[in-house]
This record gives C-alpha cells, structure tokens and sequence, in this order.
C-alpha cells in the first residue's frame, strides 16, 4: 500500500475524523471490541456538558467559554464516534457547542471577550480575540468538511481569524495568544495557536486555502510557522506536522521525517508516550515533579498525528503506541489519563480531569483512525 493510499484510510474531514472509508486490512489496530467506544463518547459528552454548565466557563450574551482543554478536542473527537452511537447528526450536546461559536461568531462585534483588559490586565483582550478567532474558525470549518461546503458561518469565522492576525512584530503571521503560564495551551503557546490556524485553513472545505484573498495572510503564516521550526517545543512540532498534512508544502519531507523520527524517539519502553518528554524545560508551578508515565494525550495525539502524516499501520512503534492506548482505556469512565503539567492535581475532581478531557479526544481520533 503506497503512502497515499494509507492517508486516504483515514480522511478526516476538517481534520476531524468524521469519517474513515477503505476495508480493513489483518494490519488494522484498533478492534473496535478492544476498547470501549461508546464510552469514550459518553465520558467526553458528560464532561463538555458540565462545562457549558460550569458557573466558571460563563460568558457574555448567555455564552461560554470555547476551552482549549474540553470543548476544542470535543469538537475535533466526537463526530468520530458518531456510527458506533448510530447517530445521523450531532448530538444534542454537540449542537449546543455548534450554537454557542456560531453566535459568538455572529455577535463578534458585540459579544465581550472571554477575558479583558479591565477584569484580568492587558493584553487579556487582545490575547482572548486572537485565541477565540482561531478556535471558532476550527470548530465550525471542521464541522463543514463533510459537507464540501464552507457555511456563511465558518467563513465569517475565518474572516474574523485573519482580521486577528499579527502583520508586524516578532509574531508577525500568528496570533495573540492566550498567556496563563498553564502549558501545553495557555503558557508560551502562541505557535501552539498558530498551528490550530493552519489546520483549520487547510480543513476548510471548498480548497479555501487556495482563495486569493487570504493568500498575503498565508504567506506569514507560512513563514512564521517553518522560521523557527527548530528551536520549537516537540509537542509543537508535532502539531505542525499535523497542519503540514492539511497544507500541501508547508513542510518539505525531509522536515516531516525529522519530526516524526524524533518523536518516535520519546516512546517509552511500555509503548506510550509522556508528554513530559515533548516539552522541553517546563516546570510546573508547584515544584511537585513533572509525571513521567505513559499518558494518553501524547500517546493519543502523537499516534494519531503520525497516521496523518503517513505512517503505515503496520509500523512497529506506532502498532505499539496505539495498542498502549487500548490497554489504558478507564473502562469504568471511558477516558484515557493525562497529567498537568502547572500542578499536581486530583485527577478525580473536574480540573483535575482537563488533560484527560483532551486525551480522550486524541486517544479516540487515533484509534478510529487506525480503523
């Protein structure tokens, strides 16, 4: 089977793994009666649902906050999980997301930021308009892949995006970012939001990313993301590799095989990956130790990232890292544990379980994918 082929296994429409398509092969993974997708879907349903309900998420205009570690991965997840819950359409919950970026989106103009300059200090405004431009224009050109067509909606939404990028400066081609020192989404992560753009330019259907008009604002994104490739966390390059499988040329193949060979390199002898491996010199705020076991979030994320960028099924270390994940499903609770990397927390209590929202969602998009 021909590397093109083996992405063509797994399309993941906005690159959202709405669906899979081409006949298992003996090499296929993830036996679906090894892991228990239905509650996967229940645990990532009945967290984004106590998330909108969450005093603390609230927002404007009776809104609430789009978060990079529940709501985002949700979005990007669940669609996936849709045929084995017999759904035709999003789910109740899933709409409920859907409604809320589409009215901020349409009340851009009106609806405050998720945080401001006068309630949390400058640039808090700036930082939350740059961040919150780049995650509705994701969700709501994800959600229109399988459709082929880019909704009035999900193009107001990537206007918006465009209209946040920085054009002059250090940054020039990313976008305000989020900063709460809270790692691997609010703490030094503007490239980390530079990447998401990517992704959900060159998921947007209809070939937007080839339209004219966005073309000046692909050319520094372009430069802003290969630049200073090198001196990224690998996390991030990892997430670049993702949004050079959705932007044709944005990385040469060389660049592509370094990353993939380095993050192969961080597999633990157990076949998982630590996301404490991936990002560099960080160091919590507590001064407890970074967790050094198997989590799912880099096991899932990079495992998935790896199919996206070609890796056959049939490679040893991704065989290995994705039969990790289906050991280490909680069956009880249907997620996959992650750890903090600003404080030692109580996985059992609702922030606590943040990364293992995320990990969930990326345990789910590589192991449908390698379906």
């Amino acid at each position: 089977m021909s590397k093109f082929e083996r992405l063509k296994t797994c399309i993941l429409a906005a690159g959202f793994a709405t669906s899979l398509f081409g006949q298992e092969t003996p090499s296929s993974i993830a036996d679906s009666a090894s892991w228990n997708d239905q509650a996967a879907a229940a645990y990532l349903d009945r967290r984004l649902d106590w998330w909108m309900g969450w005093s603390v998420a609230a927002r404007d205009h009776e809104t609430f906050c789009v978060s990079c570690h529940t709501a985002v991965p949700y979005a990007m997840a669940r669609p996936a999980l849709r045929a084995a819950l017999v759904e035709r359409a999003p789910s109740t919950i899933e709409r409920k997301l859907l409604d809320n970026v589409t009215k901020r989106v349409r009340l851009w103009k009106e609806v405050q930021p998720f945080y401001s300059d006068e309630t949390s200090g400058v640039p808090k405004t700036a930082e939350s308009r740059g961040t919150e431009s780049v995650l509705n224009a994701l969700i709501l050109a994800g959600y229109d892949g399988p459709t082929g067509h880019l909704s009035s909606d999900a193009r107001l939404a990537l206007d918006y995006m465009w209209a946040q990028q920085l054009k002059t400066g250090e940054a020039k081609g990313a976008w305000s970012w989020l900063q709460f020192h809270n790692s691997p989404w609010e703490g030094d992560s503007q490239y980390y939001g530079a990447t998401l753009a990517a992704i959900a330019v060159g998921s947007a259907p209809g070939n937007y990313r080839s339209t004219g008009e966005i073309q000046e604002g692909m050319k520094l994104l372009r430069e802003y993301l290969v630049q200073p490739l090198a001196s990224q966390i690998l996390i991030d390059r990892v997430m670049l590799l993702w949004a050079s499988t959705k932007i044709p040329g944005l990385l040469k193949r060389a660049q592509q095989q370094s990353i993939i060979d380095r993050a192969l390199s961080r597999q633990q002898a157990d076949g998982g990956f630590s996301l404490s491996s991936f990002i560099g010199a960080w160091k919590r705020r507590d001064h407890t130790p970074l967790e050094t076991k198997s989590d799912g979030y880099a096991t899932g994320l990079v495992t998935f990232v790896l199919q996206q960028a070609g890796v056959g099924r049939d490679q040893p270390q991704l065989k290995r890292g994705l039969a990790w994940l289906m050991r280490h499903q909680d069956k009880s609770e249907g997620r996959w544990l992650a750890y903090s990397l600003n404080k030692q927390r109580d996985l059992s209590s609702d922030i606590g379980r943040f990364m293992s929202d995320a990990a969930t969602a990326y345990a789910v998009l590589a192991l449908k994918c390698a379906n």
